[in-house]
């Protein structure tokens, strides 16, 4: 029996299954939990870990099976509708909070719960995983190196692999709401794709076009960085479509056509397989710049965004509860510096030039 237990919420879901399956590795015992037992009890049994069967906006039954950890790991999404639940419990009883999240309006809410997490003495942090561990690490090495930064641009790409059911169903809720960068301080929503460049991520170049990824909130937070722009790797193709998307929005935020879209989802395999996520290879590039065209440019190269998260979230669970935290809203970075994302089996950091532009 494993000596460190902490609550997996959603530990049914395709990335709270990768987590609970992995935990071993860093001696950890996750309580398996969620709203549904004829999913949570087949899963408890082929692992040989104990379950609760809990709803979220069960108050009660939630702050009880808190008391019983230091720690809770929360999988369960679309964050923006069960996040506050969670961490309004975890502030009832003292629980450390962490999830998987990636959505800026749920980052910025949790941020708001700093100073009462520091008073009752706990560390809350979201986006333990994919979002947005090494793309936070990756901005604070690259403030390090380039201290009077004021631009800060992040991308991120992955050769195989897929997504997952959980990771779909949030990307439909956000379907016809546009993008959104940093600039000047202040969170600017923009279109979707509004801006679209080629990077060389090493291994090979690719095109990428700005999204709303979640270090719009939280790189800010780690790095001070005025303007921050965040993209993702897509088809040329697709980009020139998706820059008309601006006359069909209004269809895509309907009930009925994200109704399609989910149907379809779910007959989706519910993520990539083990030999899919073995595979893959995932990509980060990161560019500062400052006021006088100094810029630094960084990349990371390993696994792909699903291995990053069950890794990601398990080592910072793990180091809660070794009593390695600092009180309070945290970002990973913030809370333990830029090598963090070093210490997620097989990345690797490069950084590429110091230069003028």
């Amino acid at each position: 029996m494993q000596t460190n237990p902490f609550l997996l919420y959603g530990a049914n879901g395709y990335t709270g299954e990768l987590i609970a399956r992995y935990a071993s590795m860093y001696n950890l015992q996750p309580i398996l939990a969620g709203r549904r037992e004829e999913a949570l009890k087949p899963l408890a049994q082929k692992l040989n870990l104990p379950y609760k069967v809990i709803d979220l906006d069960d108050a009660v039954a939630l702050q009880a099976a808190l008391r019983e950890v230091k720690v809770v790991v929360h999988a369960a999404g679309p964050f923006l509708y069960t996040a506050k639940q969670m961490a309004e419990a975890c502030l009832q009883t003292g629980t450390h909070y962490l999830d998987i999240n990636g959505d800026i309006t749920v980052f910025e809410m949790l941020k708001r719960y700093d100073d009462a997490a520091k008073r009752v003495g706990i560390m809350m942090m979201s986006g333990a995983g994919f979002d947005v561990v090494p793309t936070d690490c990756l901005a604070l090495f690259l403030k390090k190196q380039l201290p009077d930064a004021v631009k800060l641009q992040l991308a991120f790409a992955t050769l195989g692999g897929g997504i997952s059911h959980g990771t779909g169903m949030s990307m439909i809720d956000r379907l016809g709401e546009g993008g959104a960068i940093r600039k000047g301080g202040k969170i600017i929503r923009v279109p979707l794709g509004h801006l679209g460049m080629w990077i060389d991520f090493g291994p090979k170049k690719l095109f990428v076009m700005s999204i709303p990824w979640g270090d719009i909130s939280t790189a800010w937070f780690t790095t001070g960085i005025p303007d921050i722009e965040t993209y993702t790797g897509i088809k040329p193709t697709i980009y020139r479509l998706l820059k008309a998307q601006g006359f069909f929005n209004w269809l895509l935020r309907t009930s009925f056509v994200r109704g399609i879209i989910r149907k379809k989802m779910s007959r989706r395999p519910a993520g990539p397989s083990d030999e899919q996520r073995e595979k893959a290879i995932g990509f980060v590039w990161g560019q500062v710049s400052n006021a006088a065209g100094k810029t630094v440019t960084a990349r990371l190269t390993g696994s792909e965004g699903y291995t990053i998260t069950l890794h990601g979230c398990l080592l910072i669970a793990q180091k809660i509860l070794q009593g390695n935290f600092n009180t309070g809203y945290q970002t990973p970075a913030s809370a333990y510096g830029e090598d963090l994302v070093l210490e997620i089996p097989g990345m690797k950091r490069e950084l590429i030039n110091q230069e003028r532009s």
